[in-house]
């Protein structure tokens, strides 16, 4: 679907909402489009900034902000309660549990995500937990005694595979140049990614592995990409190969990890994100030596909130242009991100 905006959207209101429910907003009803999160100052500013006004779900309602990723029953509800939006922002960059509603609404709903404005942070993590696996920190925290063997190596020099091409890979092979890394970045398609120093299809992804000293999953989560690591994959990398995923858990295939790590054919891992997620209490990656996990917090609300406002200017802006120029972020139906 082209970013094009609907039409008809100059005069009319939209509302930001938080877990389905409409907010109960004392501002001006006037002008092209209102948006506002809940306790959120910083976006409704960014809306005003672009132009923006604000107003409860309506029929009158022509976009959509919303800021609840686990809930896309609530959004299917406003959609449902809203017939005439045209334009609707997501929170984050991945959409995977919105992508019914984006393959049911997209021929005549824009659908915008944070894609790219999160990448800094994101991609910040992803070099925190490259480093600390390749010094071997996830042991290092959990020792209760003076360690006598030396371990871990240096990411300088090291062959790095990056998994996608989106905001996050290519700020993180930005941050990696330093250290003079070879990096080869998997991706749907074969053109040129900056600062990479090859571009393979996802075809090609067992041909790159058994060189890979760190692999980054950044990708999107789609039908065509769960578990796209799993034993085979695991089984063809080096033994001493970190993985670091930033993405999403299911691209990745758990229990194949599990063994992948326990059996020694890869070295350690770095995740933020599991499958399942939350990863309960007692599974066998908390207690995996080389496993290091941290709770999906690779961008915190506090961290997040700035830029998201920024994506929500922008977005407005756009919006209220009626030319349907300008939009940042947007997804595609039919790929799913």
């Amino acid at each position: 679907m082209s970013p094009t905006a609907p039409s008809g959207t100059r005069g009319h209101r939209a509302v930001v909402t938080d877990a389905g429910a409409p907010l109960p907003v004392d501002a001006p009803t006037a002008g092209p489009v209102a948006i506002l999160p809940r306790a959120a100052d910083l976006h409704v500013e960014a809306v005003r900034t672009a132009g923006g006004t604000v107003g409860e779900l309506g029929d009158d309602t022509r976009g959509i902000v919303w800021l609840d990723a686990r809930d896309p029953d609530g959004l299917a509800a406003a959609l449902s309660r809203a017939p005439g939006v045209g334009w609707v922002q997501l929170p984050f960059a991945g959409v995977d549990a919105f992508a019914h509603l984006i393959a049911e609404h997209g021929d005549r709903v824009l659908f915008t995500s944070a894609k790219g404005a999160y990448a800094e942070p994101v991609a910040e993590h992803a070099l925190a937990l490259t480093l600390g696996t390749l010094r071997v920190l996830q042991q290092r925290a959990r020792a209760t005694s003076w360690a006598t063997e030396p371990e871990g190596v240096s990411l300088y020099g090291r062959n790095v595979v990056v998994v996608g091409a989106g905001g996050i890979a290519l700020e993180y092979i930005r941050l990696v140049a330093p250290f003079e890394v070879s990096v080869t970045v998997v991706r749907r398609s074969s053109d040129p990614v900056p600062g990479a120093d090859r571009t393979v299809t996802t075809d090609a992804l067992d041909d790159v592995l058994p060189d890979a000293d760190v692999v980054v999953v950044a990708a999107a989560m789609t039908a065509g990409t769960s578990k796209l690591f799993g034993a085979e994959q695991f089984r063809i990398m080096k033994p001493s190969a970190r993985l670091v995923n930033i993405a999403r858990g299911g691209l990745v295939d758990t229990d194949a990890l599990v063994t992948a790590l326990r059996e020694g054919q890869i070295a350690a891992a770095g995740l933020d994100v599991t499958d399942p997620e939350p990863l309960p209490d007692g599974h066998p990656l908390w207690s995996e030596p080389g496993a290091i996990i941290t709770p999906h917090q690779a961008d915190t609300p506090d961290m997040v909130a700035p830029l998201l406002a920024e994506r929500v200017r922008t977005n407005t802006g756009a919006f209220l242009s009626g030319t349907g120029d300008g939009f940042v972020g947007v997804v595609d139906p039919t790929a799913g991100y």
